[in-house]
């Protein structure tokens, strides 16, 4: 038999060239970073947390008591870095011109759109306070000038407002003051500062823990649409914020209901996200939600490190991934112990996660 010893040196370096490409993609993949990650809390004060991801950042706010201030960021990790920027101050007299809680940041129909609650310097109490509107154009909503949209009309003086979109009607959701209680009131909208048609009363304090604190209330709702169209959620907390057991209770409605009628909407008998001693986490309330490119969807909260702390600003902000249960309602299990670290948010510029071929 004769060999073709021409051949060998051939294969050789084939097989040395394979070994090496091998080589460097096993060197290239153990070369590549570990994925970001981060401890709540993100900022050491922080209270009614609200995060909006838009155009490649995220934006994120909490109630700062005499001015509203906007942190913008690739990357929600290094939160801890960003200066914020003044985007409002307190009037000197008059309709917001003292305790600026809970804003909220929105992009409707084109525009950015600020929901905040105030009351008036010299009359600081719950029969003076209403949802106030600020409008700015398209663009960054940390550069220019807002405008001034007026005090939505309310039948009741409230807080915490919010809005969302669903089969195109944009409604509004507020708590508001109904004798010693709070409940939570929904009404569509003509436009982003105005409501029309019925203001209904789609929920009240109607259990135990709904109560702690020695006060009856639903504040902070939140809007969450469903994974699979079915339904539609509802957040809010309950209970007073000085309450180590403030909580988020959950409202449920079929997706296709009239959400303008009480009717519509179940609630859950039990708090569905609720202090953990274990971690030393209380109070867990005010939160809101958001998606990040890679499609994980989190909670944004504030809570309170130890028992006993209260209301004030010691309230810090914190965030989490939750998933879903069988039957389709959120599941944002356990709040997370400070210091504990998480993978990160994929930064909002990056390019959405390929998904499995069977989703």
């Amino acid at each position: 038999m004769t060999v073709n010893t021409r051949r060998a040196p051939l294969r050789s370096a084939r097989l040395a060239l394979a070994v090496a490409a091998l080589l460097c993609a096993v060197g290239g993949a153990l070369a590549k970073p570990p994925p970001e990650t981060f401890v709540n809390p993100l900022l050491p004060s922080g209270p009614d947390p609200w995060v909006i991801r838009h155009d490649g950042f995220y934006y994120y706010m909490n109630t700062l008591g005499n001015r509203i201030a906007l942190w913008k960021t690739r990357d929600l990790a290094k939160l801890d870095q960003v200066k914020p920027v003044t985007v409002w101050r307190a009037r000197k007299s008059g309709p917001g011109s003292i305790s600026l809680w809970a804003p909220e940041l929105h992009f409707i129909d084109g525009k950015w759109y600020l929901y905040f609650s105030a009351a008036e310097r010299g009359h600081d109490d719950d029969a003076h306070r209403h949802t106030l509107v600020l409008e700015h154009p398209a663009g960054d909503p940390t550069q220019g000038a807002w405008t001034e949209k007026g005090i939505v009309n309310t039948n009741r003086t409230g807080i915490d407002s919010t809005v969302f979109r669903w089969r195109g009607q944009l409604y509004f959701v507020y708590s508001a003051y109904v004798g010693d209680h709070s409940d939570l009131i929904l009404a569509r909208m003509k436009n982003p500062w105005t409501l029309t048609g019925p203001q209904v009363d789609i929920a009240r304090p109607t259990f135990t823990w709904e109560m702690q604190g020695e006060r009856q209330i639903l504040e902070a709702p939140e809007f969450l649409p469903g994974t699979h169209g079915r339904k539609v959620f509802l957040t809010y907390s309950a209970s007073a914020c000085w309450s180590d057991d403030y909580a988020l209770g959950l409202l449920t409605a079929d997706a296709g209901a009239d959400l303008a009628d009480a009717s519509s909407w179940s609630k859950s008998p039990h708090p569905v996200f609720a202090k953990s001693p274990a971690h030393d986490v209380y109070a867990t309330g005010h939160n809101g939600f958001f998606t990040d490119p890679d499609g994980r969807h989190w909670i944004i909260y504030h809570a309170n490190t130890g028992a006993g702390v209260g209301c004030g600003p010691k309230r810090s902000p914190r965030m989490q991934p939750f998933g879903w249960h069988a039957d389709g309602t959120p599941d944002f299990g356990t709040p997370v112990a400070a210091g504990r670290r998480l993978h990160a948010p994929a930064r909002a510029d990056a390019k959405p996660a390929p998904q499995p071929k069977n989703q």
